[in-house]
């Protein structure tokens, strides 16, 4: 396939700029500024990468996106539109787009989203998987659950994208390993990695660490200090815990997002940097925006791609999985000489809740494994807080799941009472209220339920807003 850029702009001032700036760094650039240019153009040759804007005047550069990946699955498309319309971002993501550009955006950007699309073809052929699911599980993940091979899909995906990522889920659940999964499939795997969790440092402290300081900038300060964002250049930093981060560094956070520059503290003038920006909470980040600890703007700038980490026991049939695995690796390091769980065991782990997740069902193997020994894991060697508590019984969800299933097996001669004189779009919107409530107040948990994605959830309430 040649590889040369299609770029698609209907504004002709525009067009001339891109097009020059593209040209001046070494790619070949053809052309059209409407869907049925655009038609034309993919029907009649291949290009490595094409540059959309989605308004064209001839419809929407969204509805081309599934055509032209269809015409060649490997092209990378990278999406232009409009600041406040990164939903619209998101949704072409998900329909396959490589990357996205918000206007304004300056010539590194353009350069840097293309270099990165560019970079990618050429490694199709050469290793065209670089993580993929095997038969225990992705990357650092173990567990086959249908919740978990969606999230390597995902992950495998948006892996060699630059867009930002919003991890969120309860803690425990393995959101820094997805993160570390990104990392490894994208292009910048051979970057550094750079994990900083905003709950673990002292506000007045934290500016420092995300964006460094010259000696002298305050008491303390007795040498200069690189800053997470500039030791992650050229590599991915991860935010871990965002929602823990001051308004008023989140408004730096912001800017950096805007500009790919950091001003350490005490310096006099911004640098560049080259960083991937992903992000984590276990908080509800819809919440945190509407009590007003996390700014709107930036939530928006960083939840492009969400990702949502299921509970532990959400995806119970991987807990043997895990447990054997882990068992057999914990062993090895203290020298023991587990091999297997007894039946009984097995049950045991396999029927409790985990409210601590991966990470509590790893500190209880670590536990059984240091404080004894044998072959085979029996009940007796079961620490207090796992041989004591109390078997999972149906959650709630579970149970409004029965429940529905029994009510659709009754015979209904009439509407029910409360949905008598309510139009389709009422009935909707009470529904969609009436499990975010049922899951708390958090929306990733009810799109889960409701089978959707969290974006979605959240553009129909803010309509309803309006």
């Amino acid at each position: 396939m040649s590889r040369s850029i299609l770029l698609v702009e209907d504004t002709q001032s525009l067009a001339m700029v891109y097009r020059a700036v593209l040209e001046k760094n070494g790619f070949q650039v053809e052309s059209a500024k409407s869907l049925f240019e655009t038609r034309n153009a993919i029907a009649a040759r291949e290009f490595s990468t094409v540059l959309l804007d989605l308004m064209l005047p001839d419809g929407d550069g969204m509805d081309v996106i599934s055509e032209i990946l269809g015409s060649n699955p490997e092209t990378k498309v990278i999406v232009i539109t409009a600041n406040g319309s990164i939903n619209r971002a998101i949704d072409a993501m998900r329909l396959g787009a490589f990357d996205y550009l918000v206007k304004p955006f300056d010539e590194k950007r353009l350069i840097d989203a293309v270099r990165n699309a560019d970079k990618t073809f050429a490694e199709v052929g050469k290793n065209p998987e670089v993580a993929v699911v095997n038969e225990t599980g992705f990357n650092d993940f173990i567990g086959l659950s249908p919740a978990m091979v969606d999230i390597y899909k995902m992950i495998n995906n948006i892996g060699r994208s630059l867009a930002t990522v919003f991890i969120t889920g309860e803690s425990g659940t393995g959101k820094e390993v997805a993160a570390q999964a990104i990392h490894a499939v994208s292009g910048r795997s051979k970057g550094p990695f750079v994990p900083l969790n905003c709950g673990a440092i002292p506000a007045d402290l934290l500016e420092s660490e995300v964006f460094g300081h010259l000696k002298g900038s305050f008491t303390g300060a007795i040498a200069d200090k690189k800053g997470a964002a500039a030791m992650a250049s050229g590599g991915t930093l991860f935010l871990d815990e965002i929602c823990e981060m001051d308004l008023a560094l989140q408004t730096k956070l912001l800017r950096f997002l805007e500009t790919s520059k950091i001003q350490p503290v005490g310096a006099t003038s911004p640098v560049s940097v080259d960083v991937r920006i992903l992000c984590a909470t276990n908080r509800n980040p819809e919440e945190e925006v509407r009590q007003g600890r996390f700014r709107e703007d930036l939530y928006y700038r960083l939840h492009v791609v969400p990702i949502h980490m299921p509970a532990l026991r959400d995806r119970r049939q991987d807990i043997l999985a895990i447990a054997q695995s882990k068992l057999v690796e914990f062993a090895k390091e203290e020298g023991k000489a587990f091999v297997e769980f007894s039946d009984d065991v097995k049950e045991r782990l396999f029927s409790l809740n985990w409210p601590g997740n991966v990470r509590q069902l790893l500190n209880v193997l670590r536990n059984i494994v240091v404080l004894n020994d044998g072959a085979v894991v029996t009940m007796d060697m079961l620490p207090a807080e796992v041989s004591e508590q109390k078997t999972a019984g149906p959650d709630k969800e579970s149970q409004t799941i029965d429940a529905i299933a029994e009510a659709e097996t009754q015979p209904e001669t009439q509407p029910p009472q409360a949905f008598v004189e309510k139009t389709l779009a009422q009935m909707e919107r009470e529904f969609v209220e009436a499990t975010i409530a049922h899951c708390d107040g958090s929306v990733p948990k009810a799109a889960i339920i409701l089978d959707v994605s969290p974006s979605t959830i959240y553009r129909k309430r803010e309509a309803w807003k309006t």
